[in-house]
Protein backbone atom coordinates (compact mmCIF):
# COMPACT_ATOMS: atom_id res chain seq x y z
CA UNK A 1 0.00 0.00 0.00
CA UNK A 2 0.77 3.60 -0.87
CA UNK A 3 1.24 6.12 1.64
CA UNK A 4 -1.62 8.66 1.92
CA UNK A 5 0.93 11.35 0.63
CA UNK A 6 1.81 9.13 -2.51
CA UNK A 7 -1.52 8.97 -3.16
CA UNK A 8 -2.78 12.66 -3.05
CA UNK A 9 0.40 13.11 -4.97
CA UNK A 10 -0.86 10.32 -7.86
CA UNK A 11 -4.38 12.01 -8.09
CA UNK A 12 -3.44 15.61 -8.12
CA UNK A 13 -1.34 14.17 -11.40
CA UNK A 14 -4.41 12.66 -12.63
CA UNK A 15 -5.91 15.45 -12.63
CA UNK A 16 -3.81 17.69 -14.31
CA UNK A 17 -2.96 15.41 -16.58
CA UNK A 18 -6.58 15.57 -17.99
CA UNK A 19 -5.96 19.47 -17.84
CA UNK A 20 -2.80 19.23 -19.89
CA UNK A 21 -4.00 16.36 -22.26
CA UNK A 22 -1.73 14.51 -21.43
CA UNK A 23 -1.96 10.64 -22.33
CA UNK A 24 1.17 9.29 -20.22
CA UNK A 25 -1.46 9.43 -17.34
CA UNK A 26 -2.88 6.56 -18.25
CA UNK A 27 -0.21 4.42 -16.54
CA UNK A 28 -1.63 5.96 -13.30
CA UNK A 29 -4.94 3.95 -13.17
CA UNK A 30 -5.65 0.27 -12.80
CA UNK A 31 -7.05 -1.54 -16.59
CA UNK A 32 -10.00 -2.19 -14.59
CA UNK A 33 -10.98 1.90 -13.43
CA UNK A 34 -14.43 2.38 -13.11
CA UNK A 35 -14.92 6.65 -13.32
CA UNK A 36 -18.15 8.83 -12.50
CA UNK A 37 -18.80 12.57 -12.78
CA UNK A 38 -21.70 14.15 -13.43
CA UNK A 39 -20.90 13.73 -17.24
CA UNK A 40 -19.65 10.83 -17.85
CA UNK A 41 -19.68 6.98 -16.75
CA UNK A 42 -16.96 4.35 -17.67
CA UNK A 43 -15.99 1.35 -16.64
CA UNK A 44 -12.00 0.35 -18.29
CA UNK A 45 -9.56 2.12 -18.68
CA UNK A 46 -10.17 2.12 -22.53
CA UNK A 47 -13.28 3.88 -22.10
CA UNK A 48 -11.84 6.57 -19.60
CA UNK A 49 -8.91 7.22 -22.45
CA UNK A 50 -11.73 7.71 -24.72
CA UNK A 51 -13.72 10.04 -22.50
CA UNK A 52 -10.76 12.27 -22.15
CA UNK A 53 -10.21 12.66 -26.14
CA UNK A 54 -14.00 13.47 -26.34
CA UNK A 55 -12.48 16.84 -24.99
CA UNK A 56 -14.42 19.94 -26.22
CA UNK A 57 -12.37 23.06 -26.94
CA UNK A 58 -15.38 25.24 -25.41
CA UNK A 59 -13.03 26.55 -22.95
CA UNK A 60 -9.40 27.97 -22.92
CA UNK A 61 -6.58 29.42 -20.22
CA UNK A 62 -7.35 26.49 -17.81
CA UNK A 63 -5.98 26.93 -14.59
CA UNK A 64 -6.37 23.91 -12.22
CA UNK A 65 -5.91 24.76 -8.18
CA UNK A 66 -5.85 22.15 -5.80
CA UNK A 67 -5.89 21.02 -2.76
CA UNK A 68 -5.42 17.25 -0.83
CA UNK A 69 -7.67 16.25 2.07
CA UNK A 70 -7.11 13.86 4.71
CA UNK A 71 -8.46 10.47 3.56
CA UNK A 72 -7.72 6.98 5.18
CA UNK A 73 -7.63 3.38 3.78
CA UNK A 74 -7.17 2.57 0.41
CA UNK A 75 -8.40 6.70 -0.66
CA UNK A 76 -7.33 9.67 -1.83
CA UNK A 77 -9.33 12.88 -1.93
CA UNK A 78 -8.49 16.65 -3.52
CA UNK A 79 -10.68 19.09 -3.22
CA UNK A 80 -10.52 21.63 -6.39
CA UNK A 81 -11.21 24.75 -8.71
CA UNK A 82 -11.08 25.57 -12.19
CA UNK A 83 -10.70 28.87 -13.42
CA UNK A 84 -11.39 28.94 -17.62
CA UNK A 85 -12.27 31.35 -20.46
CA UNK A 86 -15.32 30.51 -22.49
CA UNK A 87 -13.87 30.87 -26.05
CA UNK A 88 -15.05 28.51 -28.31
CA UNK A 89 -19.11 26.94 -28.75
CA UNK A 90 -20.42 25.27 -26.05
CA UNK A 91 -22.66 22.88 -27.10
CA UNK A 92 -26.09 22.65 -24.34
CA UNK A 93 -28.99 20.17 -24.31
CA UNK A 94 -31.34 20.09 -27.20
CA UNK A 95 -28.59 20.25 -29.82
CA UNK A 96 -27.93 24.03 -29.16
CA UNK A 97 -24.66 25.77 -28.99
CA UNK A 98 -23.31 29.01 -26.65
CA UNK A 99 -21.44 30.98 -28.78
CA UNK A 100 -17.86 32.12 -26.85
CA UNK A 101 -18.69 34.67 -24.56
CA UNK A 102 -15.32 35.27 -23.30
CA UNK A 103 -15.80 35.25 -19.91
CA UNK A 104 -14.05 33.30 -17.23
CA UNK A 105 -15.65 30.89 -15.00
CA UNK A 106 -14.65 29.19 -12.13
CA UNK A 107 -15.81 25.65 -11.30
CA UNK A 108 -15.23 24.28 -7.83
CA UNK A 109 -15.65 20.18 -7.01
CA UNK A 110 -13.54 17.24 -5.12
CA UNK A 111 -12.39 14.35 -6.93
CA UNK A 112 -12.30 10.89 -4.63
CA UNK A 113 -10.26 8.35 -5.56
CA UNK A 114 -9.85 4.49 -4.32
CA UNK A 115 -6.30 3.04 -4.60
CA UNK A 116 -5.27 -0.48 -5.74
CA UNK A 117 -1.40 -0.71 -4.49
CA UNK A 118 -0.27 2.64 -6.63
CA UNK A 119 -2.62 3.06 -9.28
CA UNK A 120 -6.13 4.60 -9.01
CA UNK A 121 -9.40 1.79 -9.70
CA UNK A 122 -11.86 3.95 -8.83
CA UNK A 123 -12.37 7.48 -9.29
CA UNK A 124 -15.81 10.14 -8.45
CA UNK A 125 -15.84 13.30 -8.92
CA UNK A 126 -18.87 15.68 -7.99
CA UNK A 127 -18.89 19.65 -9.36
CA UNK A 128 -21.86 22.06 -9.93
CA UNK A 129 -22.48 22.49 -13.41
CA UNK A 130 -25.16 24.87 -13.02
CA UNK A 131 -22.74 27.50 -11.72
CA UNK A 132 -21.40 27.71 -14.95
CA UNK A 133 -24.14 28.07 -16.30
CA UNK A 134 -25.41 30.99 -13.80
CA UNK A 135 -21.83 32.36 -14.61
CA UNK A 136 -21.98 32.33 -18.43
CA UNK A 137 -25.73 34.25 -17.98
CA UNK A 138 -27.54 30.99 -19.75
CA UNK A 139 -29.58 30.09 -16.73
CA UNK A 140 -33.49 31.59 -16.89
CA UNK A 141 -34.99 34.26 -14.41
CA UNK A 142 -36.58 32.62 -11.68
CA UNK A 143 -34.54 30.02 -11.60
CA UNK A 144 -32.90 29.61 -7.99
CA UNK A 145 -29.55 29.91 -7.85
Amino acid sequence: MTSAAARAVTLVRALRARIDDDHTAADLYTEDVRAWTPAVSTSSLSELMSEFDRRDDAFSDILLETSPLEAGGDYACVEWSVTMVHTGPLPVADGKVVDPTGMRVTLYGITVAEFRGDRICSLRQYWDELSMFDQLGLLPDGLPR
